[in-house]
């Protein structure tokens, strides 16, 4: 049984920097990536960023330059730097392990204010 639990979201002012964490427990076989989305209010799921687990990285344009996704395999760790923050860029982070069945963490709110 996979478990993803995210962390690290909070509120802050526009420009501020947060740091999420996706922490993994269990394992699964053919699992290829871990990724983050985020959903605002009102609108659809949306990808933000994946790390391939062979260190591949790609990021949605709208955050590119500003995020950067890290992965920790030896602590089952995944990590989203978020820096110059913009309103935005509010909305409930998700983690995602990517794989023959996709698992999702509970979501981290962020709340960027102007």
């Amino acid at each position: 049984q996979v478990q993803l639990v995210e962390s690290g979201g909070g509120s802050v002012q526009a420009g501020g920097s947060l740091r999420l964490s996706c922490a993994r427990s269990g394992y699964v076989r053919s699992t290829y990536a871990m990724s983050w989305y985020r959903q605002a209010p009102g609108k659809e799921r949306e990808f933000v960023s994946t790390v391939s687990f062979a260190g591949y990285t790609a990021y949605a344009e709208s955050v590119k330059g500003r995020f950067t996704i890290s992965l920790d395999n030896g602590k089952n760790m995944l990590y989203l730097q978020m820096d110059s923050l913009q309103p935005e860029d509010t909305a409930t982070y998700y983690c995602k392990l990517a794989g023959r069945v996709d698992y999702w963490g509970q979501g981290t709110q962020v709340t960027v204010s102007s």
